[in-house]
């Protein structure tokens, strides 16, 4: 990993300082203020990026992070408009009269919604569209180079409609990539991409800084952030609370909680277990292999026995069944047309039962077949071939709209939950068409629950990413339905509302029968689930718990899964089974005292 570089102050060097080379971005006193908004989103922001640093920039939703990066390539306030003051220059030259056109070739942008940035039919037609735009000759050498970088190239003739969530977020990297910027940034690189797809962005976003471009991403995982950044930029309030070199960032462990960052899962055990780290005598590690090799003296000769062999989970291993039957899909085949060829297999004879009281995590690699396999157990699409079963009931001979009252599904998309005008009104959509006589008591206990009061009168399609999650959860919960389907309910949330997330889940026990959690969050999958159902290629390669899956190095491998960092220090350790979180790991360290 490089060097990180030394600490550096949020702002620019005073006039007595000696001028020092041009950096790549430099913000002087920004205050920004959206249309119709009561307070500023940015208030006198500070911040200078050296050109080749790797920043991540982290905080809480609403924290400013989004729309301080869009200042860096004009889209703030060129394309979003608002009462601007302050500077902002790139590579010591001013925004304020540059396009977005004129910047775009030298400051490329992913952004969080990224499906709005894909424009053309096909995946190679998408990435090529910005080189072809601005009369670049080799536009298509530069598509092909940028489509092999991510490992899509087999992607590049599919529409990009028919991709799911993760795929359409790399092709919309490999358009940015394709003008080859000298600074790229990123608005959550990982969300929506399978665990080990989200490294590999990150390598290659490390081999680009390496080559001299300077890389920003905004991120709420911390151990990435740990492996990767040079440097982390800490938002809050609207302002910079502070840029520093990533060891030392990640040791202010209260700064980052108080933002709702998480620490990463090797510091709170180093700072638990390592007296010298506890103490500030020693840096924290920032890997887990690193936090490995520092806690193995203390569990040298540790009698819990060995982690599972390299064998692991078999494929198609299942837990025992439990309790009464919400849902069963039996030998189902289901697939999309194709506007140019045969329809397309997505799910392959897949069989799967789910149970009263069941917490399921279903997990596999981009395009496995989950968001699929959700929309046939909500009844919005019916299999080719097998059947499905919620309630008792085909979902051949039932609308999707009768299952309403039984399944609820939140969609990968947040904003396309919102029907109405307000977030108040979509949360009271379901109760009050279904005539429930205490909908005004449901509704804003659901709005306090989820901390959603301050923005109830505001549209949904207007909040944050984080904020739209919570709210779409919201409309969920008023809903009570008996089976709840979620995909990606913890993408781009901070720490705060993922755990918020993660208490409503287990809250909504005392209304749901079955939950089902489509997701790449590992932490979820450790946190919360009682099952985990691995897709890989449409069927089931593993039925099991999380603790053993994460012990499986080669279901693992298949399924383009990556453990939690206290999973993969456990296995580092022997220990057997792996801990799923940190109190769990140390209180069997003080175990062996």
């Amino acid at each position: 990993m490089p060097t990180p570089p030394t600490a550096a102050p949020t702002a620019a060097p005073g006039p007595a300082c000696a001028p020092g080379p041009v950096p790549a971005i430099e913000v002087t006193g920004l205050t920004f203020r959206y249309p119709g908004a009561t307070s500023d989103t940015l208030r006198g922001v500070d911040l200078r990026i050296e050109a080749g640093d790797f920043v991540a920039v982290v905080g809480g939703n609403g924290s400013g992070k989004t729309t301080l990066c869009k200042t860096f390539n004009g889209l703030v306030p060129h394309f979003w408009n608002g009462d601007l003051t302050g500077r902002v220059r790139v590579h010591g030259r001013s925004t304020r009269k540059r396009s977005v056109a004129d910047l775009a070739g030298e400051v490329g942008y992913v952004f969080q919604d990224f499906g709005n940035q894909l424009v053309r039919p096909t995946v190679r037609d998408d990435v090529a569209f910005a080189p072809l735009n601005l009369g670049l000759e080799d536009w298509a050498e530069r598509a092909d180079e940028a489509l092999a970088a991510l490992g899509i190239e087999d992607l590049a003739d599919a529409y990009t409609w028919q991709l799911s969530g993760g795929q359409q977020h790399l092709t919309a990297l490999a358009g940015s990539l394709a003008l080859r910027p000298r600074v790229l940034v990123v608005d959550e690189p990982a969300a929506e991409v399978d665990p080990a797809r989200a490294a590999a962005i990150y390598e290659r976003l490390t081999r680009l800084n390496r080559e001299g471009v300077t890389v920003v991403v905004i991120e709420h995982h911390a151990d990435l952030v740990a492996r990767y950044a040079r440097s982390v930029v800490l938002m809050a309030g609207g302002r910079v609370r502070w840029h520093l070199p990533v060891q030392e960032a990640l040791a202010r462990t209260a700064d980052l909680e108080e933002a709702d960052i998480p620490v990463p899962q090797v510091v709170a055990l180093a700072r638990a277990l390592d007296p010298a780290v506890a103490a500030g005598r020693a840096p924290v590690p920032l890997t887990a292999e690193a936090c490995t090799d520092l806690l193995a003296p203390r569990f040298a000769g540790h009698p819990a026995g060995l982690a599972a062999g390299p064998g692991g989970l078999e494929p198609g291993a299942a837990v025992g069944p439990t309790t009464e039957v919400v849902a069963r899909a039996h030998d189902v085949t289901a697939g999309y047309l194709s506007v140019s060829g045969p329809r397309s297999t997505v799910l392959d004879g897949l069989s799967l039962t789910l149970r009263d009281r069941e917490r399921v995590a279903l997990v596999g690699s981009n395009g496995a077949g989950k968001s699929t396999l959700l929309a046939l157990l909500a009844g919005l699409t019916l299999p080719q071939a097998g059947t499905v079963e919620v309630g008792g009931r085909d979902t051949r001979s039932v609308s999707a709209a009768e299952l309403a009252g039984t399944v609820c599904y939140l969609v990968q998309r947040p904003e396309e939950m919102f029907l109405q005008d307000s977030v108040r009104a979509d949360v009271a959509m379901f109760p009050r068409g279904r005539g429930l006589p205490d909908t005004d008591e449901l509704v804003e206990g659901v709005l306090d629950r989820m901390q959603l009061t301050e923005v109830a009168d505001r549209d949904g399609r207007l909040l944050s990413g984080g904020q739209q999650r919570r709210a779409t959860l919201a409309i969920a919960l008023a809903m009570r339905p008996r089976l709840l389907l979620l995909d990606e309910p913890t993408s781009s949330l901070d720490l705060r509302s993922r755990d918020d997330v993660i208490g409503l889940l287990a809250d909504l026990a005392e209304y749901i029968r079955c939950t089902v959690v489509a997701t790449h969050d590992m932490h979820l999958v450790a946190e919360w689930a009682t099952r985990v159902v691995v897709l890989d290629q449409g069927r089931v390669l593993a039925d099991t718990d999380p603790a053993t899956l994460f012990a499986s190095p080669g279901v693992l491998r298949r399924a383009r899964l990556v453990p939690p960092q206290v999973a993969q220090v456990g296995a580092g350790l022997g220990l057997d089974p792996v801990p799923l979180s940190v109190e769990e790991l140390v209180e069997r360290a003080e175990g062996e005292r």
